[in-house]
């Protein structure tokens, strides 16, 4: 099952833009997009302010039933196997 997590940042040397996390089979992807006509582009590297807003937007999902409890340790998990 394929989870989709979004939100915007602000930078104040980058600018606003968005932030779009996407867990497929174990694996996450991170993009970025800056901007209505611009394309996705991976982000690198990431941060552990990415991860933990990660964890803030899935943590709100649990209770609403939008995410199970298995789903969101094995975010936790994916955390801790990439080292953050």
């Amino acid at each position: 099952m394929s989870m989709e997590f979004g939100w915007w940042v602000r930078d104040p040397e980058e600018g606003k833009y968005q932030v779009r996390a996407i867990i497929h089979g174990g694996n996450i992807t991170w993009k970025r997009k800056q901007g209505h006509h611009t394309p996705w582009e991976p982000i690198e590297p990431v941060t552990d302010a990415h991860w933990d807003k990660l964890i803030i937007e899935a943590e709100t999902r649990v209770p609403r039933r939008l995410l199970s409890p298995k789903q969101f340790e094995d975010i936790k998990k994916l955390r801790s196997k990439m080292g953050f």
